[in-house]
């Protein structure tokens, strides 16, 4: 039964209902306006197709699976992306949060630290007025975590991934570090290690914060429009590469 009233919200709800509204204006244009009834609808499966979950995962897939992460990285400092962050709210002991992406590439740049006991480079600034500084908060969540403030180096400028790789390098140069870990989503890692690359950086990919499942299965909820977060942010990312040509 829940599963039902999952597939029900799924055409009643937005962005499922506009899908809904459009199928019931095309058929209204069915015997009205051939021409506009044909338009309709092809709106309407553009929409459908872009909201539902299959779409994303389809897309995403080549992305996050460009790179896996290596069993023993190689490398003398790991430098984690920002990838979001909240101004103001509260923490333990601070004020404001990495966002879930953020969040997931902390915990994988700990866990490295924990392994490997190199430095971690944090990079990201302030993308929004109403955002956070992503390194500054990163630096502060990793020292409650228990790794050493000596140990994060703060990179709290960039914006944009080749601010990112721009910013991060004038690190790496005064530290004499030659072999980055980079740590970043698996989605952003093929425009990340192409930016850092433009710049004469060879880093070494240590993906994490998937989006998709390894195996794609198929079942009725992947054919429910949801919010289409999951196409939308691989469409961003194809639309990443493509600017890294130029």
């Amino acid at each position: 039964m829940e599963y039902i009233i999952k597939f029900i919200y799924g055409f009643i709800l937005p962005p499922g209902l506009f899908f809904t509204l459009m199928v019931i204006l095309s058929l209204w244009l069915r015997q009205r306006n051939r021409r506009l009834f044909f338009l309709t609808g092809g709106f309407a499966l553009l929409l459908y197709l872009s909201f539902i979950p299959l779409t994303g995962i389809l897309l995403v897939h080549p992305l996050e699976n460009s790179y896996k992460p290596p069993a023993h990285p190689n490398g003398d400092v790991i430098v984690m992306l920002g990838g979001g962050a909240t101004l103001g709210t509260p923490d333990m002991n601070g004020e404001g949060q990495l966002s879930g992406d953020a969040a997931n590439r902390l915990m994988t740049a700990f866990r490295l630290y924990r392994e490997t006991g190199l430095p971690v480079i944090v990079s990201g600034g302030k993308v929004y007025p109403d955002s956070g500084v992503e390194a500054d908060i990163a630096k502060r969540e990793l020292i409650a975590l228990g790794m050493p403030a000596n140990k994060v180096i703060v990179e709290n400028k960039s914006i944009t991934t080749r601010q990112n790789a721009i910013n991060t390098k004038k690190i790496l140069v005064r530290f004499h570090y030659v072999r980055p870990v980079l740590v970043t989503s698996a989605f952003h890692m093929p425009r990340a290690v192409r930016n850092f690359s433009q710049i004469g950086i060879r880093v070494g990919p240590y993906p994490t914060d998937y989006l998709a499942s390894k195996k794609l299965s198929l079942y009725p909820g992947q054919f429910v429009p949801s919010d289409g977060g999951v196409a939308f942010t691989a469409i961003k990312e194809y639309a990443g590469l493509l600017t890294t040509l130029f």
